[in-house]
Formats: C-alpha cells, structure tokens, sequence
C-alpha cells in the first residue's frame, strides 16, 4: 500500500515550509557541473531570511566556479519526517558593503576561519528562489 500524505491546509504553506527548513537545518546544493552533470553537496547557510538565503563560499572550490558559469542553482531541505522544500532560483554574488558586513558580524565561525572580512577567497551568495 502507497503511503498516503497528510491534508494540509494551503494557508499554512509558506510556514510549514519555514519549518521544515528550520529543522533540516543543512540543506543540499544543486548546481550545473562545469563540464557536464549535475553536482550537489549539503551547505550550511549563513543567513536565511523566509526563502531567501545566503551561503558562503571560497573562490577556489568547485561549486564557486560551477555558480558563476551557470547562476541557477537549487536548495533541498529534508527534515527527519521526510518533509523537503526545495527553492529553486539565481545565485547572485554580494559584494562589499552592509550587506555583507551584517552577515559578517553575525558568523564567529566564518570570522575564525577567514581571518578577515577582506580575505580574497571569501564569496557569499544570495539565493533568490524563483519557484
């Protein structure tokens, strides 16, 4: 017998789906490879604010280069009930300024590890979900 999903109130979507972000925590990256195929690796935000968020990254990884030959990329949060959301959209690339300053301030880790918010190797993208 196939599983049947719950009812789900379609005015409770957008929080629900809020929620299974919030518990899946870690969601999973989709990106174009840059000779071929699709590549995905799990990423740890370091912002999100409603279904947009903001993930960090060095200029010298792959998935770096796969983001500026091909913007659209994809978000997948899987929650332990088996819940996902995926977000579906463009990854733009914020430069200096407040933007990047408050994400800055606000991720000991990614101080600790960079050293300096000037550190030529740091790239923060913001996703822009489409879908």
């Amino acid at each position: 017998m196939r599983p049947q999903p719950e009812p789900v109130d379609e005015a409770r979507l957008g929080e629900l789906a809020r929620e299974t972000m919030r518990k899946a925590k870690y969601p999973v990256l989709a990106t174009a490879g840059v000779g071929g195929g699709g590549r995905a690796r799990p990423v740890s935000p370091v912002k999100t604010d409603g279904f947009t968020v903001w993930v960090a990254s060095l200029r010298s990884y792959g998935k770096t280069a796969e983001i500026e030959a091909d913007a659209g990329v994809e978000l997948c949060y899987l929650d332990d009930a088996h819940d996902q959301v995926r977000i579906t959209g463009r990854a733009v690339r914020i430069g200096q300024g407040p933007e990047l300053q408050a994400i800055w301030d606000a991720n000991p880790l990614m101080r600790s590890f960079l050293g300096s918010i000037d550190n030529p190797e740091l790239i923060v993208y913001r996703i822009e979900a489409e879908r």
